[in-house]
C-alpha cells in the first residue's frame, strides 16, 4: 500500500464539528469514531457535574484518557494525563469538581 492509499483510509473527526449529545446536565458525549463494536467518543463534563446512577462497563472494557481537568471515579481524583483502563464488568460514578473533557474509548462496544 502506498503512502498516499495509506493516508486516504485515514478516519478523522474534529471534536468540535462532532455532534452533541446531552447525557445528563451538564454532561455531553460526542461521537468520533466506530468500527463494528468498537467506538471512540469524547465526554465533556462541567464543573461540579455528576453521572445519574451507575456507568457499568458492559459488554467489554472501557479506556479513558483525561484530556484537561480532573476526572473522578467516585473513588478517587484523576488528573489531566491519566488514563484509566476499566475492565469489562466494572463501574463506577463518573464525577468532577473542576469539569474535565475525557477521551473515551469502547474496543468492544
Amino acid at each position: 500500500m502506498t503512502t498516499e492509499q495509506q493516508a486516504d483510509a485515514y478516519v478523522w473527526s474534529a471534536v468540535q464539528d462532532a455532534p452533541v449529545r446531552e447525557l445528563f446536565p451538564g454532561i455531553r458525549l460526542r461521537p468520533l469514531w466506530s468500527a463494528g463494536d468498537a467506538k471512540a467518543y469524547v465526554l465533556e463534563m462541567d464543573a461540579n457535574t455528576c453521572w445519574q446512577g451507575i456507568d457499568v462497563h458492559d459488554p467489554g472494557p472501557e479506556e479513558v484518557f483525561v484530556v484537561s481537568g480532573v476526572f473522578n471515579d467516585g473513588d478517587r481524583d484523576y488528573p489531566a494525563g491519566t488514563f484509566i483502563h476499566a475492565p469489562a464488568g466494572s463501574s463506577h460514578v463518573p464525577r468532577t469538581t473542576t469539569g474535565c473533557t475525557l477521551f473515551l474509548f469502547y474496543p468492544e462496544g
